[in-house]
C-alpha cells in the first residue's frame, strides 16, 4: 500500500517534526482502509468555516428534472487531486513504524479538508451549480429537463472538470438516468425516495446490545426522519436511553419503539419536490408531548407531502396551554 502510494506520487519521505498515527479501518466489502489519525495536528490547525450544503436544499432544487447523470464519490481518489503547499507538507507527516513519510496531496483525516474540496468543486463548477449542477463534496449530480439539455450541460460540466485537470473513472459515472442515487436518496422526476440498501440496513439491525449501538441505529433512521410522520413521537423511549447518566435499561416500550420505527422505515412514501411556483399546504398537530407537521402541495385531485416535521417537547414547553402549544408546532413546522 504504502510502495503503491510512493509509486503514485501520493506520498514522498520525510524528515518532519510531526508524526502522526496510522490507522486500519476495515470496509463493507472486507478490505483495509488506510487512515491517519491527525487529532493532534487537527488541534493546532486554524479552523476553515467553508460552509457545506444543507443534503435537504440540495435535494429541493431537483423539482421538474427529467434527466439525470451523477458522478458522485467517483473523483478518482477525489482529495488526493489537491495538492498540498511545499510548506505546509511536513505537517502531514506519518510513520508506519518503519519510515517517516508525508502527503504531497491532501489526505483524509484533516479537519479543513472537507470545506477545502467543497469550495474547489464550487470553484469548478461556477456558474452551473443550482439549475445545471448540484455538488456535495465529491457528490455531483447533472440534471436536465429535456435529453438535449442534459446534454449540453454534461458536456460543459465535463469541460470545466477537465479544464480543472480532475480525474473521473468512466466506469463508474451514470449518464443519462432517470433515476440515480443520490446523498443516500433514490432521486427521479416522481420524487425523493429512501435509499434501499440503508433501508435493508435499518430492517436487518438487531436490537442495540449498548449505548454505541443504539446511537449508530438512530443516527441511520435519523437521516430519514423527513419521511416519518410523528418521528420524535416513535424513537422517544429510545432517544431516552442515549443519555448520558442513564442505563441502558431495554423494556417493552423500546421494543415497541424500535419495531414500530423499523416498520415506518420500510413503508416510507414517496417525497415531492417543491415548486416555488405552487400554494404549499402546512399541516400541523401538538400534542401533551410533541410536535408535528406535514408540508404538502396540490397535484390535481391529491396532495403530495414534501416532508414531515415532528418534535418532543421540552419539559418547559408541556406546561404551556393547548393554545400555546398549538401555536408552537405552527412555528416550529415553518
Amino acid at each position: 500500500m504504502i510502495e503503491g502510494m510512493a509509486k503514485d506520487g501520493v506520498i514522498e519521505h520525510s524528515s518532519s517534526p510531526w508524526c502522526s498515527h496510522v490507522m486500519l479501518e476495515k470496509k463493507k466489502d472486507g478490505r483495509m482502509q488506510f487512515r491517519i489519525d491527525y487529532r493532534r495536528l487537527n488541534d493546532v490547525t486554524k479552523k476553515d468555516s467553508y460552509p457545506l450544503p444543507r443534503t435537504d436544499d440540495t435535494l429541493d432544487m431537483l423539482t421538474g428534472v427529467k434527466w439525470l447523470s451523477t458522478l458522485d464519490k467517483h473523483l478518482k481518489s477525489g482529495y488526493w487531486q489537491v495538492e498540498i503547499d511545499t510548506k505546509d507538507k511536513e505537517n502531514t507527516a506519518f510513520s508506519t513504524g518503519k519510515d517517516l513519510w508525508q502527503f504531497k496531496v491532501m489526505p483524509v483525516g484533516l479537519c479543513n479538508a472537507l470545506a477545502t474540496f467543497e469550495r474547489l468543486m464550487e470553484l469548478v463548477l461556477t456558474g452551473l451549480i443550482g439549475d445545471a449542477c448540484l455538488v456535495y463534496l465529491d457528490d455531483i449530480i447533472i440534471v436536465g429537463r429535456t435529453f438535449e439539455e442534459h446534454l449540453q450541460i454534461l458536456e460543459r460540466v465535463l469541460m470545466k472538470i477537465q479544464s480543472a485537470n480532475l480525474k473521473l473513472s468512466p466506469k463508474k459515472c451514470l449518464l443519462f438516468k432517470r433515476q440515480v442515487s443520490f446523498l443516500g436518496y433514490t432521486v427521479s422526476e416522481e420524487g425523493i425516495r429512501t435509499d434501499p440498501e440503508k433501508i435493508a440496513a435499518v430492517k436487518d439491525w438487531p436490537v442495540p446490545k449498548d449505548k454505541a449501538q443504539l446511537r449508530a441505529f438512530l443516527g441511520l433512521c435519523s437521516y430519514y426522519r423527513r419521511f416519518v410522520k410523528n418521528f420524535a413521537y416513535i424513537v422517544k423511549p429510545l432517544h431516552k436511553l442515549t443519555e448520558e447518566k442513564r442505563h441502558l435499561c431495554w423494556d417493552e416500550s423500546c421494543d415497541i419503539a424500535f419495531l414500530e420505527l423499523k416498520d415506518c422505515l420500510c413503508k416510507t412514501p414517496i417525497l415531492g419536490y417543491p415548486d416555488a411556483g405552487k400554494e404549499f399546504i402546512v399541516d400541523t398537530d401538538a400534542s401533551d408531548i410533541g410536535l408535528g407537521g406535514v408540508l404538502s402541495q396540490g397535484n390535481g385531485d391529491q396532495e403530495v407531502v414534501i416532508a414531515y416535521f415532528s418534535k418532543s417537547l421540552s419539559k418547559p414547553e408541556r406546561n404551556y396551554c393547548v393554545t400555546r402549544r398549538e401555536l408552537l408546532a405552527v412555528v416550529k413546522s415553518l
